[in-house]
């Protein structure tokens, strides 16, 4: 029996629940990808099939305070960003698409951060 490693078990896990998660114009998907370096947020519509606006640790709005601060503080900053732009675009409520990672840590912070700034999910 081949055994899995740890990217095929959390892709196993983000096809199930994205099997079950869908997102509309009315209430996109907010899409969450950790790497060992960075955090990527995606809000999609996918009725459309189209990014609707995106926030990552590398913005070049986001990198000058980012600095000296730790992944989890940054997962922070980038929820809240992206919460902002949401609004700004007319967005209030969304679906949590957390990718197969466990709602811990950095993902946690992220979504505390976005709550923060007036999304709803």
């Amino acid at each position: 029996m081949a055994t899995k490693t740890r990217a095929q078990s959390r892709q196993k896990r983000h096809k199930r629940v994205r099997g079950k998660v869908s997102g509309t114009a009315a209430r996109p998907r907010l899409n969450v990808f950790r790497s060992l370096s960075g955090i990527y947020v995606q809000i999609i519509d996918d009725v459309a099939g189209h990014t609707l606006l995106s926030a990552s640790s590398i913005d070049t709005e986001l990198r000058g305070t980012l600095k000296g601060k730790n992944k989890t503080e940054q997962a922070r900053l980038v929820g809240e960003t992206v919460a902002k732009r949401a609004v700004a675009k007319g967005i209030k409520q969304v679906v949590m698409d957390r990718g197969g990672f466990r709602y811990a840590g950095r993902i946690k912070a992220l979504a505390d951060g976005a709550r923060k700034e007036g999304l709803e999910f």
